[in-house]
């Protein structure tokens, strides 16, 4: 049985309300994680408590359980002479900006009003209920993967996948 402290293997499936799948890795090497340790999003980390090997699960996380609600905060303008040169921005695209910390953060183009760019950075799942439909493939005391961030379908360790 999943507990605090194991290391389990899941397959997985992430879908909105309306069904449409914004992750999986079935078809994929599974998804090794720490149980408890803070390394998936809260919901689906308590959501596999209890499961056993080969049991299957949905699991739905609420936005405060997974990538935290919407914050207005994180949608700011930028006049678009401070971008790149020959740069010509459009909307649904997703920008790298360097914060002043030095990290980049990745931020997406909402409207183009004129000379001014609106960036969204808040992760593209915030705000959003999600839908997991999680199969235990293995549960240990040690990890039994070595995994970078491959493990996810499209490799999207910290900027949108699962295993961010």
């Amino acid at each position: 049985m999943v507990e605090n402290g194991n290391y389990i293997q899941i397959q997985y499936t992430g879908t909105y309300d309306n069904g449409e799948i914004f992750d999986t890795n079935v078809g994929f090497e599974p998804l090794e994680f720490l149980v408890g340790s803070g390394s998936i999003i809260n919901g689906l980390d308590k959501g596999v408590l209890g499961m056993e090997e080969n049991e299957t699960r949905d699991i739905m996380v609420m936005p405060e359980e997974g990538y935290g609600e919407c914050n207005e905060e994180f949608i700011v303008t930028v006049p678009k002479e401070d971008m790149k040169a020959n740069f010509e921005p459009e909307i649904g695209m997703i920008l790298s900006i360097q914060m002043e910390n030095e990290n980049l953060v990745p931020a997406r183009v909402t409207d183009i009003n004129g000379n001014d760019v609106i960036l969204d950075l808040n992760h593209p799942l915030a705000g959003k209920m999600l839908h997991f439909n999680v199969k235990i493939i293995a549960i240990n005391n040690e990890p039994q993967l070595d995994q970078g961030c491959s493990s996810c379908s499209d490799g999207s360790c910290g900027d949108g996948g699962c295993c961010s």
